[in-house]
Formats: C-alpha cells, sequence, structure tokens
C-alpha cells in the first residue's frame, strides 16, 4: 500500500511540474499573430474555393498583409463594397511595423 501511494505522489508531482513548464513555455515561447490577418479573414467572404489561388480565404488574407497580393480583386466572390472595405482598412491600418500597405480594390 505504501508503495502505491508514493507512486501516485511521484505523478502528481511530475504532472505538476511539467504543467508548470508548459505555462513558462507558452509565456515565452508564443507566437505573435498580427491581428490584420484575422480582420481580413473575417471580411473576405470564406468559401474558400481556391478561385484566388490560394488554399483558401486565410491563405489570401495572409498573402494580401504580407504585401504578395496588391489587389483584392483576386477574390472573385467578394462583393465589390467588401473589397473596398478590405482595401481601405489595409491602407489605413498600420502593420507591427508601423507602415501602411497599397492595396488596390
Amino acid at each position: 500500500m505504501d508503495g502505491m501511494l508514493i507512486a501516485i505522489a511521484m505523478m502528481l508531482v511530475l504532472g505538476a511540474l511539467l504543467g508548470l513548464g508548459l505555462g513558462i513555455a507558452d509565456k515565452y515561447l508564443a507566437v505573435e499573430v498580427d491581428e490584420r490577418v484575422e480582420a481580413v479573414t473575417a471580411m473576405l467572404p470564406n468559401y474558400n474555393c481556391g478561385g484566388c489561388g490560394y488554399a483558401g480565404c486565410a491563405g489570401l488574407a495572409q498573402a494580401l498583409v504580407d504585401g504578395e497580393v496588391t489587389t483584392v480583386g483576386t477574390c472573385k466572390p467578394c462583393k465589390a463594397d467588401k473589397k473596398e472595405r478590405i482595401a481601405e482598412y489595409l491602407n489605413t491600418t498600420p502593420g507591427p511595423d508601423g507602415t501602411c500597405l497599397h492595396v488596390k480594390v
């Protein structure tokens, strides 16, 4: 019976130490995400059709924010007013480096 209690106590201590290690790793190794990618993804129609040449709307949003694509018109199913909103958002919202993009509708 003593051996079982010792094993349980050791597993609890080991679990606590590993949990603490994961908490510290989460704090110091977190990847910072550009909020503009999430905002542009939310503005796109989210059909994930691939008509733009990217795997989905998130891929196109990342390409727009990275500057690989400079025209929102590559998204065929997106309506004109949404394209204008996306272009205006990217042209007026600075990124982490403090610069805005120059995106066309």
